[in-house]
């Protein structure tokens, strides 16, 4: 790939997606393109980027280009205080701010789901609680833009070793071993998925067309792609669709964006919307 082919994708990703792709990720970007190649029935990365720049093939070809290129690291219970806290103090907040012991509706966002670990998460804490009282109901929706994620996410299907940082107790309750064990895979347990539902959704868009009464949004380790002005943007986009007193809980090497925003700190990471 020539320095004119880099720097145009470069500037396609950072338009649609606002992460930035510096002359460093270079190696990165072809290796992950070379499935694109692949697909796309090219002999090689330079005829992929006449096809995409010349030959008209970027319309039909720019989301898959943006699925191979964005990053989706997760995990189950990554940043494990983030749940200790949504299961502990912010969940009497939120139950308290709907009424008490009486019967309730939450609704949290995994605003950059990648395969759904961190919305199976949120929904397995809540689970928990909900089934030790008070009564509540609950909801979680995960969103990302990358279309092959969310296809992951909604089968919910992971390797058994990607399971590994789930407590065994929850394993037990909210997974199910595959029939064949050389398979070497979980899946979330039916009930569990009812509760989940996941959405293309680009945080780069002025508007988002979600719901703006969630009581918490995660948004961790993908504003450090950001450059500030977008990083601001976005998170202040996202706390509108925050109840009054609802939470947002981003990355740990985040924290610093809350203080620009109408947020007050409660915890590493961990803001109230006032």
């Amino acid at each position: 790939m020539d320095d004119t082919s880099f720097s145009r994708i470069a500037a396609l990703v950072n338009r649609q997606t606002g992460i930035r792709l510096p002359p460093s990720k270079r190696m990165m970007v072809e290796a992950r393109l070379r499935r694109r190649v692949r697909a796309c029935g090219q002999p090689n990365l330079a005829a992929y980027c006449r096809f995409l720049f010349h030959e008209g093939g970027l319309d039909r070809e720019a989301l898959h280009l943006i699925d191979v290129v964005t990053t989706n690291k997760t995990d189950f219970f990554r940043e494990p205080d983030h749940f200790r806290f949504l299961a502990g103090p912010g969940l009497d907040a939120m139950l308290g701010r709907a009424g008490g012991g009486r019967r309730t509706r939450l609704k949290l966002w995994s605003a950059a789901s990648s395969i759904g670990a961190e919305a199976y998460t949120i929904a397995m804490v809540l689970a928990e609680a909900a089934a030790r009282g008070p009564g509540f109901d609950f909801s979680v929706l995960g969103t990302d833009i990358s279309t092959s994620v969310l296809a992951h996410a909604k089968m919910a299907i992971y390797p058994t070793a990607f399971a590994a940082p789930v407590p065994e107790a929850l394993r037990q309750r909210y997974f199910m071993e595959a029939r064949d064990p050389q398979r070497q895979e979980m899946r979330v347990v039916p009930e569990l998925r009812a509760r989940v539902s996941f959405a293309r959704l680009n945080l780069m868009d002025t508007r988002y067309a979600v719901d703006s009464d969630f009581d918490a949004i995660f948004l961790r380790n993908v504003l450090i792609y950001f450059e500030r002005d977008v990083q601001i943007a976005v998170v202040g986009r996202l706390i509108r669709h925050i109840r009054p007193g609802g939470f947002l809980f981003l990355g740990h090497s985040e924290s610093a964006i809350g203080a620009e925003l109408p947020l007050r700190q409660l915890a590493p990471a961990t803001f109230q919307v006032e």
